[in-house]
C-alpha cells in the first residue's frame, strides 16, 4: 500500500527551494552592483583644454552640468534643465572643459535606480619630468611624539609609570608648562629638572589640542622620568617620482610613518639629501628586499626642501641645479581612465644613473579605498629582477610610464611574492 506524501514536508521543501533561488538572485544582483560600483571611480579628473574619452562600458547614466564643458558621444540634451547633459556610459563618451572648475555627475543604473554621485574635477594640464632619482630624507616633527609609554623602577625600588593613563601612543607634546618643545633633548631636559613637580603638558592627540597634567617621579639614581619613550625626527631612502615645472617635486607616493606607531608624522620642517645606494638585499618570498643608501647629512648634500608629508607622499621645493639635472624630459599626465593592463616601465636607480626598466600593468582598481594601490604590478625586466628579486624597499616613488605619459609611482611590494607590488596614480600625487 502506497504512503500519502506528506504536503507539510512538500510546501516546507518549496518554500526552502523558493527562498535559495531568492538569495542566488539577490546575491547576483549584489555582486553586479558591486562590480559596476567598483568600475566607476567616485572622482573622474579631466585635464582642461583637452579631449577626455570615458569609456567605463557600465550600464549607468546620468546628468552632468555642463557649464563650460563640452560633450559628444552618447549623450543628449537634458529634457527638464539646458544646463545640463545626459550621459551614457555604456558606450564611449568624449568631454572637454575649457577651464580648472568641478561638476557633479548623477548617475543611476540603467538610467533608472540610484547608483552614484560622481566628482568630476577639472585640473591643469600639467607636464611633469620623471625623476627616478634616490633620496636621503630627514625630518623632524612638529613637537616631540610620544611611541611609547611604560614604566622603570622608582627610588623605592618599585615600578612606576607616571604616564600611564596619562599620554597615549600617538601624542604630540607641544609645550610644556606654556614653553613650546620641538626637541626630544629639550623635552628630557625639563621633565629632568621639574624636581617632581607638576607639569601641564600641552598634546596634539589626532586632531585635537589638549592639556594633562603629570607628576615626574626619581627612579633609582634620583633622575625624574616620566616614563614614556619619544622621538622628534625620522630618516630613511626613498626615490623622487616628479619634478614640475616650478621646480616642485613629488616622492615616496606614500607619508612617512612613524616606525612603532605607524602614524603619519606630523610635519615641522623636513630636508632631501643627496644619497648614494650602496648595497641591495634581494627580495625573497615572505622577505622584502631593501636598498642600502649612504647619507651625509651635510649643507653642500641637500637637494631639496620637504614641505608636506600626506599620505599620498612627500612633497616640496628642489634646488635649482637638481630641477635642472633629471635627465627625462617633461611628459603629460596619464589619468587613471587613460591607463591600461599591459607593459608599462618604471625609473629607479640601482646605484647609477637612473633607468627604465620593464613592468606589466596586471590590474586597475578605479574605486580602491586605499588610495596607495590603485595599480598593481609586476616586474618584468631581467635585469632588474636578477638584481633585487623586484620591488624593495627604497623603490617607493619610483615613476611609472605608459605611452610615453607618467601614470603612478611604485609604493608598496607584496611581500609574498616581491615580483609584484602596488602604485598610486599620478593624479593622486597632485593632491596635498
Amino acid at each position: 500500500m502506497l504512503k500519502e506524501p506528506d504536503h507539510s514536508q512538500l510546501l516546507a521543501y518549496k518554500k526552502f527551494l523558493y527562498l535559495l533561488l531568492t538569495l542566488g538572485i539577490l546575491g547576483i544582483v549584489v555582486s553586479v552592483y558591486y562590480f559596476v560600483w567598483l568600475s566607476v571611480p567616485s572622482t573622474i579628473m579631466i585635464k582642461a583644454g583637452v579631449d577626455q574619452e570615458l569609456d567605463f562600458k557600465v550600464p549607468a547614466a546620468g546628468e552632468l552640468y555642463k557649464d563650460a564643458i563640452e560633450v559628444s558621444g552618447s549623450v543628449s540634451a537634458s529634457p527638464e534643465t539646458g544646463s545640463s547633459v545626459y550621459i551614457n556610459l555604456s558606450r564611449p563618451v568624449t568631454i572637454k572643459a575649457n577651464q580648472v572648475d568641478q561638476y557633479k555627475l548623477q548617475l543611476k543604473l540603467f538610467g533608472m535606480i540610484p547608483f552614484k554621485e560622481v566628482d568630476v574635477e577639472v585640473i591643469q594640464d600639467l607636464r611633469l619630468k620623471p625623476a627616478g632619482i634616490p633620496i636621503g630624507i630627514y625630518v623632524k616633527t612638529q613637537g616631540v611624539l610620544v611611541v611609547g609609554v611604560g614604566e622603570f623602577e622608582g627610588e623605592d625600588g618599585q615600578k612606576c609609570s607616571p604616564g600611564k593613563f596619562i599620554f597615549q601612543v600617538g601624542d604630540y607634546i607641544l609645550e610644556i608648562n606654556d614653553e613650546a618643545v620641538n626637541e626630544k633633548k629639550k623635552l628630557i631636559e625639563k621633565i629632568a629638572h621639574s624636581d617632581g613637580q607638576e607639569m601641564v603638558f600641552k598634546v596634539r592627540r589626532g586632531g585635537s589640542e589638549i592639556e594633562v597634567k603629570a607628576r615626574p617621579e626619581a627612579n633609582q639614581n634620583g633622575e625624574y622620568k616620566m616614563g614614556i619613550w619619544v622621538r622628534d625626527n625620522a630618516q630613511g631612502v626613498g626615490t623622487m617620482t616628479y619634478i614640475d615645472e616650478r621646480g616642485c617635486f613629488g616622492a615616496l607616493g606614500h607619508g612617512i610613518n612613524d616606525v612603532d606607531t605607524s602614524t603619519l608624522m606630523s610635519l615641522s620642517k623636513g630636508t632631501l639629501y643627496h644619497t648614494e645606494i650602496i648595497g641591495i638585499t634581494r627580495g625573497t618570498n615572505g622577505t622584502p628586499g631593501e636598498l642600502t643608501g649612504f647619507i651625509e647629512y651635510d649643507d653642500k648634500n641637500i637637494m631639496g626642501d620637504i614641505t608636506a608629508n600626506t599620505p599620498r607622499g612627500i612633497f616640496g621645493i628642489c634646488t635649482p641645479d637638481i630641477a635642472k639635472s633629471a635627465d627625462y624630459e617633461y611628459l603629460s599626465l596619464g589619468l587613471k581612465q587613460e591607463i591600461k593592463k599591459g607593459p608599462a616601465q618604471i625609473i629607479c636607480s640601482l646605484g647609477e644613473e637612473p633607468q627604465a626598466y620593464d613592468v606589466e600593468i596586471i590590474d586597475i582598481n578605479l574605486e580602491n579605498d586605499n588610495v596607495n594601490r590603485g595599480i598593481v604590478l609586476e616586474i618584468t625586466d631581467p635585469d632588474l629582477l636578477a638584481a633585487t628579486g623586484g620591488i624593495v624597499q627604497g623603490m617607493s616613488g619610483s615613476p611609472i610610464i605608459q605611452d610615453n605619459k607618467l601614470i603612478g609611482a611604485v609604493t608598496h611590494v607584496l611581500v609574498q611574492d616581491p615580483a609584484k607590488g602596488y602604485g598610486i596614480f599620478i593624479e593622486n600625487m597632485l593632491v596635498h
